[in-house]
């Protein structure tokens, strides 16, 4: 399950984009609190604790503002044109008896014998989307593939998923496979040679050079 992270804010009440920057340069960065019907509130929070948000990888945080604390998603942050400070933080309200679809990532364990037989191994999914409990969102779906001969694959339909954890998508999907690594086969001398043969030349027909004329 992913860790819940608390992120203290505390109310803005001062709008803008220059006051934004002004924000920024003092460690703070501006979000919004919305979600079940209730006000939009809106707030600041630090710049380091965003980044513990951040690279701890938690989904829900423990929302601190006047005086409560409630839990909530992170529904976007926004970057800067770099991709290296964030804007801007959206915080949508959530429940403990709500269900979400949600991306998450998959994990590979093991050594698939089929990779010394020739083989190669492929992962085409890398993040499944599941549904789950909004309070009990799985950190990684781990696949062993130490099993996994030579042609042979993992579907969806096949993982071992934590309980309220449910698949969304093709059931059939390949998730990873050990497909046969071909060579591709030389070129043969005669068709070397065809290769080789000189273009033909498009010659102008006497009309078209009296048109150009």
């Amino acid at each position: 399950m992913v860790e819940t992270v608390p992120l203290p804010t505390r109310p803005r009440d001062q709008f803008g984009s220059r006051n934004a920057r002004r924000l920024r340069k003092q460690g703070l960065i501006p979000g919004v609190i919305y979600g079940h019907k209730e006000e939009v509130v809106a707030v600041v929070m630090s710049r380091d604790d965003v980044d513990r948000v951040i690279r701890k990888a938690a989904h829900i945080v423990d929302v601190e503002y006047n005086g409560k604390t409630e839990k909530a998603r992170v529904r976007e942050l926004q970057w800067d044109h770099l991709g290296k400070e964030v804007l801007h933080v959206d915080l949508m309200r959530v429940s403990k008896d709500e269900r979400i679809v949600i991306g998450i990532p998959i994990v590979l364990r093991g050594h698939a014998p089929g990779t010394t037989e020739g083989g190669v191994l492929d992962q085409p999914i890398h993040v499944l989307n599941v549904e789950c409990p909004v309070l009990e969102i799985p950190e990684f779906i781990r696949v062993n593939i130490d099993h996994l001969g030579l042609g042979q694959a993992i579907h969806v339909k096949e993982l071992t998923l934590p309980p309220g954890v449910v698949a969304r998508g093709d059931p059939d999907a390949v998730v990873v496979h050990v497909k046969t690594h071909r060579v591709a086969e030389e070129p043969t001398a005669a068709a070397a040679g065809e290769g080789a043969a000189e273009p033909e030349v498009i010659k102008k027909t006497p009309k078209a050079e009296e048109e150009e004329e």
